[in-house]
């Protein structure tokens, strides 16, 4: 299979590239400042997105690590399987909507992704509330688009949120029990009430943690004072590399975890995966990561150490 890779010089672009391969399927890297080993790709003109459609009749599959949130992307290559690594709910909710018959994967990675597929788990019915947790390790060192999109949300309404009309990224807190125990979440705009509230007629609130307390008490007082915006680009890396996840099902008790390590490298072993599986089912239209791949797909996944269904 030949994979057009759009953002390949990123930490999790360049994760896919090297899984694709070792997988056995070539790869066409591209970046907009056109480094070493990637073809140069603008997508933010007209010329460069005429010269996305040309490439991308050439491959299979064309997965996007750019971090560009775009749909005109998606329209340039309607005709070939499109895997998207955002994790931007308002984003994924237009990619959506883009239509055709080829299969569209939205929110392919950690979270949303793993994180998706673990709200399936916990058996989801109408009416239900569905926590998230998502405990990133504060001592990775993350690319730059990551960590503008964590800086991003500072002073903004969750997107689609329906338990308030004014809900914003890092201000309400919720205690949860994680293996190594209890540990203070914020709530955070993660898309899975997008990717899988809509689709079960369920609310799902997601939180984030930093695995150093001292970090996340600071993106608390960032939620709260968002002049102070810019201390998070220069924040220290403390803590690990090492992520877990909880989903927790309020209505019934039911509740499942993972943990692994490398949030970056793990992500892009994920989104390689779903390029393989939206590459074996190609006509499948808007897909979430939850349509193609099951926890026994991720238990296999380099990067994650242990899923517990409970």
């Amino acid at each position: 299979m030949k994979v057009l890779i759009v953002g390949a010089s990123g930490a999790v672009g360049d994760v896919v590239a090297h899984a694709l391969r070792r997988l056995g399927h070539s790869t066409t890297a591209t970046s907009r400042s056109g480094r070493s080993n990637t073809t140069v790709l603008r997508l933010d003109t007209p010329a460069g997105l005429d010269a996305l459609s040309a490439l991308a009749a050439e491959h299979d599959v064309v997965v996007n690590t750019s971090g560009v949130e775009d749909t005109a992307v998606r329209r340039a290559c309607l005709d070939v399987p499109f895997v998207d690594a955002s994790a931007t709910g308002s984003y994924l909710d237009e990619l959506a909507e883009v239509g055709g018959e080829a299969t569209t994967v939205l929110g392919a990675g950690l979270a949303p992704g793993v994180t998706t597929v673990l709200v399936e788990a916990v058996g989801p019915r109408p009416g239900d509330d569905i926590d998230v947790a998502i405990m990133l390790g504060s001592g990775e060192v993350h690319g730059t688009a990551a960590v503008e999109w964590t800086a991003g949300l500072v002073g903004q309404q969750i997107y689609a949120a329906d338990d308030g009309p004014r809900v914003f990224n890092y201000r309400e807190r919720r205690v949860f029990d994680m293996p190594g125990g209890k540990r203070v979440f914020l709530r955070a705009d993660f898309p899975d009430q997008v990717l899988a509230g809509n689709r079960h007629e369920i609310r799902v609130r997601s939180y984030l943690a930093l695995d150093d307390r001292l970090s996340t008490v600071g993106l608390a007082l960032v939620g709260r004072l968002p002049v102070l915006r810019p201390a998070l680009m220069r924040a220290p890396h403390r803590g690990t590399d090492r992520w877990q996840i909880l989903v927790r099902n309020r209505v019934t008790g039911q509740q499942v975890t993972a943990h692994g390590r490398g949030q970056s490298a793990t992500t892009g072993e994920l989104v390689a995966r779903s390029v393989v599986a939206a590459g074996a089912s190609p006509s499948s239209g808007s897909v979430t990561f939850a349509g193609l791949l099951t926890v026994e797909d991720l238990r296999t996944t380099p990067g994650i150490s242990d899923i517990d269904v409970g």
